[in-house]
């Protein structure tokens, strides 16, 4: 069975991270190579990723930045190919690069916005999964995770167009993993309440709305992307082995308040 460290060991594996030089993808590409994978630190910057990766190096870890932007397809297929050229294949992907351009009714949005919002936050996920699933499968199994929101869940007002992809992000986590599990790759989903990134800035920033929605949260507070790491490293490790087609949130409480 081996000891429960063990199944946390990412040693030998492979894991590229999306939108990983900032927030929550930074923290979770921190956090396997704290734990022994091979990272490719990615966004669209090669000198934004550039910076994460050399701090992880200085830090006695493996990784390399390789710049792309999610939403163009040859550079999703560059993304993958540098990587297995440089590290051998793929064994773990996060899909955490996410895009919202509104804040508004949906009845307000056009064509164009659901498109980009779509092309980003879904098409993007589906594309690189499906890029990285040979290699997966030729090694013997791997894990995708993809970053969804509690906003799948429960939309706020404002956020429908964001919450629509989130939801529909959620849906292919399950038909990944009911695709791939014969051939023991492993798809999950996590949704991240209000986290303090630049992402989210737009509602910390105004600290009379953010002591609303903490006074709603049971957590009474809102959190750090750090507290997204150890989840991701559950999911991406052997340690959730049995885990597969679920969504596990992480939001202080807010689907229950």
């Amino acid at each position: 069975m081996g000891s429960l460290s063990e199944k946390f060991d990412l040693s030998g594996k492979v894991a590229i991270v999306t939108g990983a030089s900032k927030g929550i993808g930074e923290a979770i590409a921190r956090g396997l190579a704290e734990y022994g994978a091979k990272v490719v630190v990615s966004s669209r910057k090669q000198e934004a990723v550039d910076a994460i990766a050399n701090s992880i190096v200085a830090d006695g870890k493996e990784a390399i930045g390789i710049a792309c932007h999610v939403g163009k397809e040859e550079q999703l297929q560059a993304l993958v190919e540098k990587t297995i050229e440089t590290y051998g294949g793929v064994d773990i992907l996060i899909n955490n690069a996410a895009t919202n351009p509104v804040f508004g009714p949906i009845a307000e949005a056009d064509g164009l916005v659901f498109d980009k919002i779509m092309n980003v936050n879904v098409k993007a996920c589906m594309l690189l999964s499906n890029l990285c699933y040979p290699s997966m499968k030729s090694r013997g199994g791997g894990s995708v995770v993809n970053i969804a929101s509690v906003e799948s869940e429960k939309p706020s007002l404002g956020l429908g167009m964001y919450s629509i992809s989130k939801a529909a992000l959620i849906m292919l986590t399950k038909s990944q993993a009911k695709e791939w599990g014969s051939n023991k790759i492993r798809a999950n989903a996590i949704c991240p309440g209000l986290i303090q990134t630049k992402f989210s800035a737009a509602l910390w920033m105004n600290q009379a709305l953010l002591d609303q929605v903490e006074a709603h949260l049971p957590s009474g507070r809102m959190a750090q992307a750090d507290e997204m790491a150890g989840l991701a490293l559950f999911l991406a490790s052997d340690a959730s082995s049995y885990c597969t087609g679920s969504v596990f949130t992480a939001d202080g409480g807010h689907l229950i308040a």
